[in-house]
């Protein structure tokens, strides 16, 4: 029993079935098409939605219907209800079958629609596209399939414009999810790649995959089928099209650059270049907008990067890892995903199969891109080693290092393999320099850790490696791991590090060998471990110290390593190279156990001790060598040097003379020994007690002198000089019983005594007579030695060559050791009478010639007399005393030192009175005293020396190391009043006036305060010596005030606090006495001038005797006084050099006289600016320590300093000018204005005036302070108005505009205020306003003012130098126009406003009528033309003012002034009003006709030109602009135009003529398709007299209008006479044109005649008839237009003019293209000659073109080029249908363009002989010239196409088998190595038209043309890079091979 819903239910699906049936019947009763697409579009969206329907039999009644019309629907012209199925599609409530069969017809019917309807379609679909994915994968990928498919059609707004921002709005994009959808989509679709291999492999279409996609998302973008992106197949898309319109897409404004960023980033590196280029573009915008260090945008980048091995996603291409490798090289947030990025270091770098534990695939590649790829992975690597923070670095750096040690060892390693490619040798290096980088983050653990593995790979590297410039790449990276070592480094580390680096100190090039293949080291590694030595290795540390020495010790060695060795060697350089935490503690007493220096013992027994097999070490009487794993001799004298320098620190360390550790350690180490008394003691107490208190030092001790004996024995290495000073040094002051050893070898001397070196005599025979006089030293063995030497001595008079040699050896010797010997008390021991020995001595020395003897016998004497061994009674006959001193006195006299100091020590055996008649000072000193004649300072310091040793004796300090044995101090004879007559005779020689003995007394003087100033005598005459020296101090030699100087530091050093003070106090009165007093007295000798300091001609002015001749000779007694003053004040400054003399600033530091004085300072401050170093240097540290707060200080005193230097800057003395400019530049830096304002203006005026000094110096230092203001008052400027401002410029312009500025008469002084004025108007701060005015009518003048005067020479002589005036003047004008200072007369006129200009406008109008100068007359105009054009509005009510001055400044001489006059006036009348431009046309006008000077007619019509330039025309052209609304307005006023074109067409001016035909080419522009029959007709005639006549730029113009017009114009009428007059011009035939014209009754009969007779009797008949039907007069006229415009085109392409004729040609090529004639001879004849001119002229010279076009060789080309495009475009091939008769209307309407047939003999000669020519230009270079050559051959196809195609006859085809081939040679190779991108393009399109050509005409397959294209076609695929290229060339292959297979089939 039925329900009643049930029967409800049942009712309803009657009804609906009743209605599917009602439209199932109307759809099967349409009986066409257009009646089935009107149902469709009403009821098939309504039927489609029944499938939703509840009721099984309605869907399955939907789905029968919908069979039927798929049935009907094939048609392609039926149009489906498209926009209705997708909105329906789009609804949410649709059931998914309803949407899937919607989508069905939409994905039909989409295809059909025209392109309006589908760019209508667009917004609804992309509107909710996210939705539709969401709801089904399935339909989503078919409706973005869809998007792709409509993006062609979508019209991109151009960037950046208002339709562009609002595009996505236009678009319907308000859901971001849409966006967010469509942008990672379109990325996919860009790394989208079709693969048909894979496609046609059995592999499932579902696991076909693509780089950087998954399976699925393969499977979206192809919606699952293989012919998606298959071009060939009807409904497929070209994949490289779809992606250049996703990028346009990408591009505009629907999408951010956030959503671009990652799509725009695919396509940048797609390998079409097309695509690539808009990519790069796209990233270029993006990226300022994205953030690199967003972490998801990384991430993102990472996962496209290494893909998805689980979802199946593979890497991306390596051209887009590239890309992503450098992006990821500028984000920091990259170096946080350290998995990430170890893994892509890793995958980049080494293959899989090279490291264990490895989940990822390697992405290892080859060649140029794999290069690429390396190379920006190496370049993220060191990205990430600067960048990343420590904590990742702590995680990736071991791995990272360990793959880049992998990455170098697969190249080969340590030397690379030889098949290595020159970008992965450069990658070598960078990997090198990265592991540097790396290994630097955790250096003790990557480069130190594992027993230096890294290191020691690293050194060897170094050593071996042979690639180029690697090394540096390598030392790099151990350089930047060194700096970043923490220091000092663990101690086992240390262990492992020595013995490391000394191998690799050991190393020889091309001998040693480290790395396991056995390669020789190439290069040294010393420098490297030097320096790891001196960085990781404490400086106590004695093998580090051992590897300085041998870094020092090579003789070969490079001058790098030597100074690193010395560096640490240095403990001052030890310490600054290895800063503690605390800073570098340079103090003696640091205990920092990093700076410690090494232990003497522990020193000296690794240097010079070694050990045997037993492991036990040589002592006692063994040799002494180097350590036994590396003996280097040449080391030695660097080990014995720096041992002794340990040892006397050691011993000095923690004592009062201690040496500091600073920058001259090792100078002040080195003298410490024989210049200090007091640690001389030291060393000595601290010898003898330190040995009995440490065995281990008194051990290394003895093996430390028996090394330097050894050594001094040896020579190792040259150190005899050294060591043998050393073993003397230290036996003087070391205790006896530690030389003792030493003494049981003291003969073994002996042969190095009697050896010929000089050197090695003296120091063997010292070292011998302390040794010898030693109790150890065996007697006999020394007796024996003695008796020799004495021998040998005796033989002195016989002796030549090596024997004098011997005996001055065996001399030296004998009175070393008589003398020790005696002073020991142990002359008994030898048997030879010392007597024997002085009578052989004094005998030699009086009677000898031999100057070595006499040195010899001299020595001997000084000894002898100094340890008293010699006596008055022992100078026996024939010697006296007399003769001893009269020899040495000769000798004295010639400057021999040891002679004076022979002197003085014999000096000291004899007493005051030496007899009755003689004394003491008679004999010696007053000998002594006259050596003051002697040039050599330092002889004076050997007598100031000699006489402290005559008055003083062995109390003199002098004598402090002279006694070099344990002994008692020698007795000499007895002192009373020597010391004291000695003191005051040197005292009054200070007084003298002779230059000489005052130099020499100043010096003597200085040697008695500094060895006897201890002595009581001396203490009471300090007071005497300070005034002597203070008088020293104005002397004139800097020796003298050096001397002086430190006689004032020694005085004050001795002095009590009294006369300290006093000493202070005389200094500062005599330093800050401005009078000018000379020290001491002047006499004739006085010398005043260094010689040759005053040259007067024949010699120089120097003395007081000079100035009096010269002034006596000159008659000027005058002259005395100016030499004097000058010397006087000369003097006074040279004293001042003393302040930086040997600390003599020290002594005025000390005191606190200058603290109680603060009316000094103004003098200090200024003197720490004084131009001497030295006194800068010292007044700085004067100042640092009597100032404790510089600062408040100065503000203290500020005034006085202030005013002080103000006072001293002008005064006499440049020395103090010098200084006080320097001192008021550093006062006034970063002082408030306040504090100076006063004294601005003063401060300005005096620099200026010593800007014009006399000393080029002054001149400087007054420049550097007129910097320092300018820069102080430009700040200010630019810092806007301001109070300060104000007040400066308030100071400044003013002074700045006056004559001691602008208009100064020195150069220096107005070129400064200038550049201060220039500097201050480009600040354009408005505080200048008031000051413009006047500023502008300055710098006006000045333009003229400061013109070089050779421009004017130039300008008068022009014709003596080849010139002419007008060139001149050009430059001249360019001069001005480039000036500074018209740039700052702009840069003022920008601040004016009403005020200001008002007050400019009579400044302005006297610049003009004063300047007299040419580039003051054109700045001038220049200025009017700026206020005409920037100024305008400022300017307008004084623009009439100006004009009528213009009229009379117009009038100059000079044409250039003229010139720049009247276009200022052409400005200017911009702004005038319409009464004055009248007035100054009637000027010109008045000036024309009534002067009689001819330049004022040229200046007339100068003024009207620049008059309309700049004012009719551009009014006229506003005018235009504002009432003309576009191109109708042109054709509604079309006859009003040409009217008055026509009547000026034939006008003289050319300017007038071309004007004309321009505007008849407009017309013809604006609307030649709109055109009426009467507008055509009226237009017709102008054009052809506008392109008639010669050519003139712009004629192109014309011509493209008068083409275009001939193109689409065929609505002339017949009837018009003047249009049948030019056909007749064209076709000489009277009689059929009469007739044609004038018979209108006869038209059929006479169309047909006139038709048969053009078209030359070759046109059926039919055709004739059915042109010649009087309903249809516009298809016969088209044919006569044709022939008519031919003439005209064919006359313009041939003009000679190069630059018209290439658009002619390609006029003429679009012309034949759309002619229905076959024009090929004709277009022959003018291309074939350009070609053959071309070929001709290759070796010809390109000129460049005058106007800044083409060059002459490229508009050659482009002709050419266009030329063969013409000829290939002129051939035209047409057959009469055989059904003419039958033709319905559409037929008909074809005749036009139906020609005469032409046979296919005809044909393909026509188009061989245009292929010959066309090939004749095959080998150029030019890309052009190529591309045309393609273009034409694809041309000559399509003409066979059309010809052969049609009647698909194979026999016609072998008729042109010749021509085939010639296209296919044309066109082959195919490579695609060298071609260009753009031209490979066009080969594949010709390509595949000939290979259309050849499918298109049966029986094809077997001619050889054919197969040879199809495998070169097949070769270049393999080859070509572009995948658009490959399309074509796969398309082409394609249509070859289905050919053969159809012949093969049939």
């Amino acid at each position: 029993m039925s329900t009643p819903l049930s029967t409800t239910k049942a009712a309803e699906e009657e009804k609906e079935l009743g209605l599917v049936s009602k439209v199932e019947l109307r759809i099967a009763l349409a009986d066409s098409d257009s009646k089935l697409e009107g149902l469709l579009k009403t009821y098939l969206a309504p039927l489609l939605l029944k499938l939703a329907s509840e009721h099984g039999r309605v869907r399955a009644k939907v789905l029968s219907i919908t069979k039927h019309i798929n049935t009907r629907i094939k048609s392609p012209m039926l149009q489906l209800p498209v926009a209705a199925l997708l909105k329906q599609f789009k609804d949410e409530g649709s059931s998914p079958l309803v949407r899937q069969v919607d989508l069905i017809y939409i994905h039909q019917g989409i295809g059909r629609l025209p392109a309006p309807q589908r760019i209508d379609l667009f917004p609804i679909l992309i509107r909710g596209i996210s939705q539709d994915v969401a709801r089904s994968p399935l339909q989503g990928a078919s409706i973005f399939n869809l998007l792709l498919r409509l993006l062609p059609y979508i019209q991109i707004p151009e960037r950046g414009s208002k339709e562009d921002g609002a595009f996505s709005e236009k678009l319907g994009l308000d859901d971001r999810l849409d966006v967010e959808f469509m942008a990672p989509w379109l990325g996919k679709t860009l790394l989208l790649t079709i693969d048909r291999r894979a496609i046609s492999a059995p592999t499932p279409m579902a696991r076909i995959t693509s780089p950087g996609l998954s399976p699925e998302d393969y499977e979206f973008l192809t919606i699952g089928k293989t012919t998606t992106w298959d071009p060939n197949d009807d409904s497929g898309m070209n994949l490289a099209n779809t992606k250049i319109t996703t990028c346009k897409f990408l591009a505009s404004g629907a999408f951010k650059d956030k959503d671009r960023f990652i799509p725009a980033l695919i396509a940048s590196a797609d390998t079409n270049s097309n695509i690539s280029n808009i990519g790069e573009e796209l990233v270029k915008r993006s990226i300022p907008s994205v953030s690199l260090e967003d972490s998801t945008l990384i991430a993102a980048l990472l996962k496209l990067y290494f893909g998805d091995s689980g979802a199946s996603i593979p890497p991306v291409r390596p051209s887009l890892k590239i890309k992503l490798a450098i992006l990821f090289s500028k984000s920091i947030t990259a170096t946080t995903f350290t998995a990430e990025v170890s893994r892509l270091i890793e995958e980049g770098l080494v293959p899989s199969e090279t490291h264990e534990g490895n989940q990822h695939q390697s992405t290892v590649l080859l060649g140029r891109e794999g290069s690429k790829l390396r190379g920006a992975i190496i370049a993220f690597t060191n990205w990430v080693a600067r960048m990343a923070s420590p904590e990742d670095l702590q995680v990736t750096a071991p791995k990272i290092v360990n793959r880049l040690r992998d990455f170098i060892t697969l190249q080969g390693w340590p030397n690379p393999n030889e098949d290595i490619s020159a970008a992965d040798s450069s990658l070598r290096g960078s990997a090198y320099e990265c592991i540097g980088l790396l290994a630097k983050t955790r250096p003790e653990e990557l480069l130190l850790g594992s027993n230096l593995d890294l290191l020691r790979w690293l050194l060897t590297s170094l050593s071996a490696d042979s690639t180029e410039n690697v090394s540096v790449s390598i030392e790099e990276a151990l350089g930047s791991i060194l700096q970043a070592l923490a220091h000092p480094i663990q101690h086992s580390i240390q262990y492992s590090l020595r013995p490391l680096l000394l191998t690799h100190m050991k190393l020889e090039i091309g001998n040693d060998s480290l790395a396991a293949d056995g390669s020789k080291v190439r290069r040294s590694t010393r420098f490297t471990a030097v320096r790891f030595a001196n960085r990781c290795l404490l400086y106590g540390d004695v093998a580090a110290r051992w590897i300085d020495l041998l870094a020092i010790g090579r003789s070969d060695e490079r001058n790098e390593v030597i100074e690193e060795g010395r560096k640490g060697l240095d403990p001052n350089w030890y310490r600054m190279i290895n800063p503690s935490d605390e800073g570098p503690l340079l103090g003696v007493n640091s205990r920092n156990p990093t700076y410690e220096l090494p232990d003497f013992s522990q020193l000296v027994d690794y240097l010079f001790l070694r050990e045997n097999e037993d492991g036990q070490t040589y002592l006692g009487e063994q040799s002494v060598q180097l350590p036994s794993y590396e003996i280097q001799p040449a080391a030695f004298p660097a080990a014995v040097s720096y041992s002794r320098r340990i040892l006397l620190n050691q011993l000095l360390k923690d004592t009062t003379s201690s040496i500091e550790i600073d920058i001259d350690w090792e100078r002040k180490i080195d003298a410490v020994a024989t210049a200090e008394e007091n640690a001389r003691r030291l060393i000595g107490e601290r010898l003898r007690s330190l040995p009995s208190q440490d065995r281990a030092f008194e051990a290394a001790l003895h093996v430390y002198l028996r090394a330097c004996f050894q050594g001094m024995l040896e020579d190792k290495g040259g150190a005899l000089n050294e060591c043998g000073k050393y073993v003397v040094e230290l036996c003087a002051l070391a205790d006896d019983h530690l030389i003792a050893p030493m003494a049981k070898q003291a003969c073994h001397l002996k042969d190095l005594i009697l050896s010929n070196s000089l050197q090695s005599r003296s120091t063997a025979s010292q070292a011998f007579g302390i040794l010898g006089s030693h109790e150890g030293c065996p007697s006999g063995e020394l007796d024996a030695a003695v008796h020799t030497f004495l021998v040998k001595s005796r033989a002195w008079k016989e002796a030549v060559g090596a024997e004098v040699h011997k005996c001055h050896g065996s001399i030296l010797a004998l009175a070393f050791i008589i003398t020790r010997l005696h002073c020991r008390n142990r002359l008994q021991v030898i048997s030879v009478r010392h007597q024997d020995f002085i009578e052989l001595v004094l005998d030699v020395l009086e009677n000898s010639r031999d100057s070595l003897l006499q040195e010899a016998a001299v020595l001997a004497v000084d000894q002898m007399s100094l340890f008293s061994v010699i006596s008055l009674s022992q100078i026996s006959s024939p010697h006296t005393l007399k003769s001893v001193t009269g020899t040495l006195l000769k000798k004295a006299n010639a400057g021999n030192e040891r002679a004076i100091m022979a002197l003085g020590h014999l000096a000291m055996i004899c007493p005051e009175h030496i007899s009755e008649s003689l004394s003491l000072w008679e004999e010696f000193l007053e000998p002594i005293f006259k050596l003051h004649e002697l040039k050599q300072p330092e002889i004076h310091l050997a007598i100031g020396e000699a006489l402290s040793c005559v008055a003083f004796g062995w109390q003199s300090k002098s004598l402090m190391a002279a006694l070099d044995v344990n002994a008692k101090v020698p007795e000499t004879a007895a002192r009373t009043t020597t010391l004291q007559d000695t003191l005051e005779k040197i005292l009054k020689y200070c007084k003298q006036s002779k230059p000489s003995l005052r130099k020499a007394s100043c010096m003597w003087l200085l040697c008695q305060v500094q060895y006897c100033g201890h002595s009581e005598v001396v203490q009471q005459r300090l007071r005497w010596c300070q005034a002597a020296f203070k008088g020293f101090l104005s002397d004139r030699d800097v020796l003298v005030q050096e001397s002086a100087s430190r006689g004032l530091t020694l005085v004050y050093e001795k002095g009590d606090k009294d006369l300290k003070d006093a000493l202070v106090r005389d200094l500062i009165s005599s330093f800050t006495n401005t009078s000018a007093n000379l020290a001491g007295n002047v006499s004739e000798e006085t010398e005043l001038f260094e010689p040759g300091s005053l040259p007067t001609g024949d010699g120089s002015v120097s003395t007081y005797k000079d100035i009096m001749s010269l002034a006596s000779e000159l008659g000027d007694p005058s002259l005395v006084y100016r030499f004097m003053s000058l010397a006087s004040n000369n003097a006074i400054w040279s004293s001042r050099a003393a302040f930086g003399r040997f600390g003599l600033g020290n002594v005025l530091s000390e005191s606190g006289y200058l603290a109680e004085n603060p009316k000094l300072y103004p003098k200090l401050y200024r003197y720490r600016f004084d131009p001497n170093s030295n006194v800068q240097k010292s007044m700085n540290d004067i100042w640092t320590s009597l100032v404790k707060d510089s600062s408040a200080t100065i503000d203290k005193y500020f005034s006085d300093i202030m005013e002080d230097l103000l006072k001293s800057i002008l005064g006499k003395e440049w020395r103090v000018r010098q200084a006080c400019c320097a001192a008021i530049a550093d006062l006034i830096q970063g002082r408030p204005l306040e504090k100076y304002e006063g004294y601005l203006s003063e401060i300005w005026t005096l620099a200026f005036k010593v800007l014009d000094d006399i000393k080029d110096s002054v001149r400087s230092s007054a420049m550097s302070l007129c910097r320092v203001l300018t820069g102080m008052l430009v700040r200010s400027a630019e810092a806007g108005s301001s109070r300060k401002a104000d007040t400066m410029l308030e100071n400044v312009m003013p002074f700045l505009m006056s004559p001691s500025g602008l208009e100064a008469s020195a150069q220096e002084v107005q070129m400064f205020a200038l550049d201060t004025i220039l500097k201050l108007a480009k600040t354009g701060t408005k505080t200048l306003k008031s000051y413009v005015p006047s500023l502008v009518e300055r710098l006006l003048g000045l333009l003229s003012t400061l013109e070089p005067e050779a421009v004017n020479y130039l300008h008068l002589n022009a014709s003596k130098y080849d010139l002419t005036e007008e060139k001149i003047d050009a430059a001249r004008l360019q001069s001005v126009r480039s000036s500074p200072m018209m740039d700052a007369i702009e840069r003022c006129l920008d601040i004016l406003d009403e005020d200001t200009i008002r007050e400019l406008v009579p400044c302005l109008e006297n610049a003009m009528r004063q300047a007299v100068g040419m580039p003051s007359k054109v700045g001038c105009s220049r200025v009017l033309v700026s206020l005409s054009t920037r100024h305008n509005f400022l300017f307008r009510p004084h623009a009439d003012q100006f004009l009528k001055i213009v009229q009379r400044t117009i009038l100059d001489r000079n044409e250039t002034v003229s010139s720049s006059y009247a276009m200022a006036a052409g400005y200017i009348g911009r702004l005038v009003s319409d009464q004055q431009i009248l007035q100054c046309c009637g000027f010109a006008r008045k000036l024309y006709f009534e002067s009689e000077d001819e330049r004022h007619r040229v200046i007339a019509g100068d003024l009207i030109r620049a008059t309309s330039k700049y004012h009719v025309q551009e009014s006229f052209q506003d005018t235009w602009n504002d009432n003309v609304g576009g191109s109708r307005a042109i054709l509604l006023y079309q006859n009003e135009i040409l009217k008055l074109a026509l009547t000026h067409l034939d006008s003289p001016r050319w300017v007038v003529k071309h004007a004309s035909a321009l505007s008849i080419a407009g017309v013809a522009h604006a609307g030649v398709k709109q055109l009426s029959l009467q507008q055509q007709e009226l237009l017709w005639p102008a054009l052809e007299r506008a392109v008639g006549g010669k050519s003139w730029e712009g004629k192109e113009k014309v011509l493209e209008a008068f083409v275009e017009f001939a193109k689409e114009s065929t609505k002339l009428q017949l009837s018009n006479p003047q249009v049948g007059k030019e056909m007749k011009k064209a076709r000489t035939s009277p009689l059929i044109y009469r007739a044609f014209f004038f018979s209108p009754t006869s038209w059929p009969v006479m169309r047909h005649l006139s038709l048969w007779y053009w078209c030359e009797e070759t046109v059926p008949w039919q055709v004739l008839l059915a042109l010649a039907d009087p309903s249809r007069p516009f298809l016969f006229y088209s044919l006569l237009t044709c022939r008519l415009t031919e003439q005209v085109i064919l006359r313009e392409s041939k003009r000679n003019n190069p630059g018209y004729r290439q658009h002619a040609l390609l006029y003429l090529g679009q012309f034949v293209e759309s002619c229905p004639d076959d024009m090929s001879q004709d277009v022959w004849d003018i291309v074939a000659p350009l070609v053959e001119e071309y070929l001709s002229s290759d070796a010809e010279m390109d000129v460049d073109s005058g106007s800044g076009g083409a060059s002459s060789k490229t508009t050659q080309i482009l002709t050419v080029a266009n030329g063969i495009l013409s000829s290939s475009k002129a051939i035209k091939s047409s057959t009469i249908p055989t059904d003419a008769e039958d033709w319905g209307s559409k037929e008909v309407d074809r005749i036009p363009y139906v020609l005469t047939e032409i046979t296919i003999t005809d044909l393909t000669q026509r188009i061989s002989d245009s292929i010959k020519l066309t090939e004749k230009t095959k080998a150029s270079p030019a890309r052009r010239l190529q591309s045309a050559r393609y273009d034409a051959l694809r041309q000559f196809s399509r003409v066979l196409q059309q010809r052969i195609g049609d009647t698909n006859n194979a026999a016609m085809l072998m008729e042109g088998n010749n021509v085939l081939g010639q296209l296919v040679i044309g066109i082959i190779p195919l490579d695609s190595e060298s071609v260009p991108s753009e031209q490979r393009m066009k080969r594949a399109e010709a390509a595949f038209e000939l290979a259309k050509l050849c499918k298109g005409a049966k029986g094809n397959s077997k001619l050889e043309p054919v197969g040879l294209l199809q495998h070169h076609i097949a070769v270049g695929r393999q080859s070509e890079p572009d995948r658009a290229v490959q399309t074509l060339l796969d398309n082409a292959h394609e249509l070859l091979s289905s050919a053969v297979v159809e012949e093969s089939g049939s």
